[in-house]
């Protein structure tokens, strides 16, 4: 862990050499997603786990074992990441993805689902598979 630390703090004094030419900093998650921040007030702290980055618009933390590269850019865009089992793309995993997913299969795909977050066993394929592994995902971590 500390070498990859070490090496993430070498990387970052590289690139703050050229930092003042770009106005963001992009992170790319181990899911392909990206996440970007300005550079304006950028303040970039590490611990054994997590990356934290302050900026003129506040803070957020990034867990280190999620973080597959980070880069100075001009590009201000971000793409989300994928809830897997957010079926309906309400932002939550619920008993409502469930029911979604069941009613997909029902209809031989009618239903307007997010067919990577309904792939729930990553196995290529939507089926009662999804459905199992989703019950038991609600039921592993409900309150």
């Amino acid at each position: 862990m500390k070498k990859t630390i070490i090496t993430m703090v070498i990387a970052l004094v590289a690139m703050v050499a050229t930092a003042e030419t770009y106005s963001y900093l992009k992170f790319t998650r181990t899911d392909n997603s990206t996440v970007t921040y300005s550079v304006e007030g950028l303040k970039l702290t590490y611990d054994n786990t997590s990356v934290t980055i302050s900026n003129v618009d506040g803070t957020a933390t990034l867990p280190l074992a999620q973080v597959q590269a980070m880069e100075f850019t001009n590009d201000a865009s971000t793409t989300p990441s994928i809830e897997v089992g957010d079926v309906n793309k309400d932002g939550t995993v619920s008993i409502a993805d469930v029911t979604d997913l069941i009613d997909y299969l029902l209809t031989d795909g009618a239903t307007d689902i997010d067919a990577d977050a309904a792939d729930i066993d990553k196995d290529g394929e939507i089926s009662i598979s999804d459905i199992t592994a989703l019950v038991d995902y609600l039921l592993a971590y409900s309150d």
